[in-house]
């Protein structure tokens, strides 16, 4: 079965973000490169994730504006949603660059085979009827959503992140169940477009990842046309009633559609990873700073390892990965890495928040702002609610965090993830030139709020 034509330097398995994008930075090195993808090139992020949901949340957008222009001067008459034409913009976005990572890999030489792979040694893999060998592997084989064995969670009413974004039409009301940064995103573009939404949480404040400050204004700008269930736990799901507990007692709450989005597990089964040892723990493979796992020869990245199950985490977890096989010194380290909430109004955060810096038991100084104080913001948001945070070591005044609410802040949090990275001071910061006028000031004039020493 196997012949010349099919040994490689490096296989890759899984054609998602940090896959895809491991497989040519091995190439343009010069190595021999395989991926195998057993869907479509791109991953959940590309095809099920965070470009179809965000070009239906530029949707959203658009009609909010529209419906909500006369402060700007701009009267418009009749506005509506083309939820049709929404869903095939959003597929259309989707193939376009799901081409552009093929088209990516090709120029770069990457071979690309379709199928499920299963390894029957640490140097062979079996896709369909073919053996490919490499004495290297990188492992990105990605996560699924997870669904809790929850009573009535298989109802016909119940779906994931995966199958929501296959709606033909805007349902009349939705139940989230989840109020972390799927739910939230999903809630605030139905709700958006007219659908009675409700969202059950268990714990007592949405998206926990975020800094609590933001989660609570988050929370506050969406409860407009969201209702949120906090420190509610579901019990049940009966049809299109999802039954849950809180403070007062049992309840239950409607939906036409039932979204399940209580976050997500790693895919592993059916490859063959225990059977040839590989460190599997809680459900995610076992890896080091260098991406390696516990074999020699291969490496894991992205979401199958479990930490930080973010698109842009895959990309660096990649690029570390294939650093180490050829040879150079790489550390992935996570104390930097953004996170966004593509919700309206937006969210963004790096680093620690005031709250994870005390549970540390370091001595931090806060300073926030708010967005009105960079008059981009206010010239295009008016006076909607919004600010930045920025907490900073006490005795090195090095920055610690960086937290976010309103317009912009997802293409803003990169350059206060990189002040972080390289460990800038307040002082050091404030050196730092910003466009004007632009809504990234805001990070500036906080920073300036510090008291001099």
């Amino acid at each position: 079965m196997s012949d010349i034509n099919n040994a490689f330097d490096l296989i890759v398995v899984g054609g998602g973000p940090g896959g895809y994008n491991a497989a040519e930075r091995a190439a343009h090195a010069g190595l021999k490169t395989l991926v195998v993808e057993k869907e479509h090139l791109g991953g959940v992020c590309l095809n099920r994730g965070c470009i179809p949901t965000k070009t239906l949340l530029a949707a959203a957008k658009h009609y909010h504006i529209a419906a909500d222009s006369k402060e700007f001067g701009v009267n418009v008459q009749g506005v509506s949603m083309d939820w049709g034409t929404a869903f095939k913009r959003k597929t259309k976005t989707v193939r376009a660059l799901r081409s552009g990572v093929g088209a990516k890999l090709k120029k770069a030489g990457v071979t690309v085979v379709e199928g499920e792979a299963r390894f029957l040694s640490r140097t062979t893999i079996v896709v369909g009827d073919h053996q490919y060998t490499a004495p290297k592997f990188i492992l990105a084989t990605g996560s699924r959503p997870f669904v809790p064995p929850i009573p009535g969670a298989d109802s016909l009413a119940v779906m994931t992140s995966r199958e929501i974004l296959d709606l033909k039409h805007i349902p009349e009301s939705l139940v989230v169940i989840g109020g972390g940064v799927i739910g939230c995103e999903f809630a605030s573009l139905f709700s958006t477009l007219g659908s009675k939404v409700t969202v059950v949480e268990m714990l007592e404040e949405i998206v926990p990842s975020l800094d609590h400050d933001v989660a609570s204004l988050l929370r506050t700008r969406l409860s407009s046309q969201v209702d949120f269930k906090l420190g509610a736990r579901v019990t049940g799901i009966d049809g299109h009633a999802v039954h849950y507990t809180d403070a007062s007692g049992e309840a239950s709450v409607e939906g036409e559609v039932v979204l399940m989005s209580v976050g997500r597990r790693p895919v592993l089964e059916g490859m063959g990873f225990e059977e040839m040892g590989l460190d599997i723990n809680r459900g995610a493979i076992v890896v080091d700073e260098h991406m390696r796992t516990n074999l020699p020869g291969i490496w894991a990245v992205g979401d199958c390892t479990g930490k930080s199950l973010l698109a842009h985490s895959a990309y660096r977890m990649g690029e570390v990965a294939v650093a180490d096989v050829l040879g150079k010194r790489d550390l992935m380290r996570y104390d930097a890495i953004p996170s966004v909430v593509y919700s309206l109004p937006e969210a963004a955060g790096v680093g620690l928040s005031e709250h994870e810096a005390a549970q540390q038991g370091r001595q931090v100084l806060v300073e926030k702002l708010p967005m009105q104080y960079s008059g981009r913001y206010l010239a295009e948001n008016g006076q909607e609610p919004g600010f930045c945070k920025v907490v900073v070591d006490a005795q090195t005044r090095a920055l610690l965090g960086v937290h976010m609410i309103g317009g912009s802040c997802s293409e803003i949090i990169w350059g206060a993830s990189g002040l972080i990275e390289a460990e800038f001071r307040v002082e050091e910061a404030q050196q730092i030139v910003f466009p004007h006028p632009t809504v990234s000031e805001i990070i500036r004039e906080t920073l300036w709020e510090f008291p001099s020493v």
